[in-house]
């Protein structure tokens, strides 16, 4: 079930030190899980977009600028949130 594997996931991080942890989340990673956010969060302000202006040309406009700027910010947002300390075992 997903308790076990969170349950488990959670006692081994309680083994690691706090290196281990710090690092245990490469660049990569960050990169591919803030590409597939930014898919999600693009198409939701399209969408958004299109119901406010009612038109789909300037929705896309709006969806491609924000998906440039917000995956950078993500990617460096998540960088920084895996160097701290704070809230790890």
């Amino acid at each position: 079930m997903i308790i076990d594997q969170v349950l488990t996931h959670n006692k081994h991080n309680s083994e690691k030190s706090f290196q281990e942890v710090k690092n245990s989340e490469k660049a990569a990673r960050s990169i591919v899980k803030a590409i597939s956010w930014r898919v999600v969060g693009t198409i939701d302000t399209i969408v958004i977009s299109y119901f406010i202006t009612g038109e789909i040309t300037m929705a896309l406009s709006i969806g491609m600028v924000e998906v440039v700027t917000k995956m950078a910010l993500y990617f460096f947002h998540e960088r920084a949130w895996n160097v701290i300390k704070w809230g790890k075992k």
